[in-house]
């Protein structure tokens, strides 16, 4: 797997219902804009699904998609159990690969989260993105580790920054090019981590056929055009990228701008932008000509 797989938003009603032909609409605009892969997974608000959501989500976005596209299925979990079965659901419901961070609660041991992602694999046969987040970081050093003890981990998705160390790192240390790197951190560094052996990113997917365009480009060897393309888009990216939950809305505001969605709603806890964030928003998009 390559290039660029968008993090699916998650819309929801007045009545906090998911709404399924708003996520149809989303995943005919990300095929429609040659996007490689999708995922479910932070920006999806996939924390605050219930089991029995986060499988119908799963299960509608496999049948949108339609093998036109890779599925990817953030299974992480506190437990290896519920890791495994979240995981093996993932799989049933037709997820092409999962994406897994380590555990966040109760601090534990390295070798104890080493025994969580080896066992997940092989309760498993789809490849696996090990997440590198900030709360819960998974270092080159392991990364690589694991990569070489069993062939699912194959793939990770670098988001602490500085996530150029962290690239270099991995193209140092790893002798058969596993894992797998790709950009994470809603795309925001994703020309610096492409120039330092990143295959691919997984942004928001409120305007992914920028990215799309943009990756293509820089494949094809055309960088300093992708570049230029990339970095109109910094301030709206980095705007999107703001923490205490108003990441949750920002691209479902876009999202229904542009008519993809017809909801504009987080679950809550959510922080709703105000006025005075949606007008910034608003200039961002009209320089961008949306």
């Amino acid at each position: 797997m390559k290039g660029v797989f968008p993090i699916l938003s998650t819309p929801f009603d007045s009545k906090d219902n998911i709404v399924f032909e708003d996520v149809q609409s989303e995943v005919n605009y990300a095929v429609d804009a040659g996007v490689n892969g999708i995922a479910i997974a932070l920006a999806s608000e996939i924390y605050k699904l219930t089991d029995h959501e986060r499988y119908q989500l799963l299960e509608k976005v496999v049948n949108y998609s339609a093998g036109r596209i890779k599925v990817c299925m953030n299974t992480t979990a506190e437990s290896t159990k519920q890791c495994i079965e979240y995981s093996k659901k993932a799989e049933d419901f037709g997820a092409d690969a999962v994406m897994i961070a380590p555990p966040s609660f109760g601090g534990v041991e390295q070798n104890e989260i080493k025994k969580y992602f080896i066992n997940t694999a092989e309760a498993i046969g789809i490849p696996i993105f090990m997440q590198d987040v900030f709360d819960t970081p998974i270092s080159p050093e392991m990364a690589v580790q694991l990569s070489n003890e069993h062939h699912n981990l194959k793939y990770i998705k670098v988001e602490v920054a500085p996530t150029i160390p962290r690239f270099n790192k991995l193209r140092e240390i790893s002798h058969n090019g596993a894992p797998i790197p790709f950009g994470g951190m809603g795309g925001t560094f994703m020309i610096e981590e492409m120039r330092r052996g990143s295959v691919g990113t997984m942004p928001v997917c409120a305007f992914p056929e920028m990215f799309v365009k943009v990756f293509k480009l820089w494949d094809e060897g055309n960088r300093e055009e992708a570049e230029e393309i990339f970095h109109r888009y910094v301030p709206l990216i980095r705007t999107l990228g703001q923490g205490l939950g108003i990441w949750n809305w920002l691209p479902k505001y876009i999202l229904k701008k542009r008519g993809i969605f017809n909801h504009f709603n987080a679950r809550q806890p959510s922080l709703k932008p105000d006025e005075d964030q949606l007008y910034e928003i608003d200039r961002m998009l009209e320089r961008l000509s949306f």
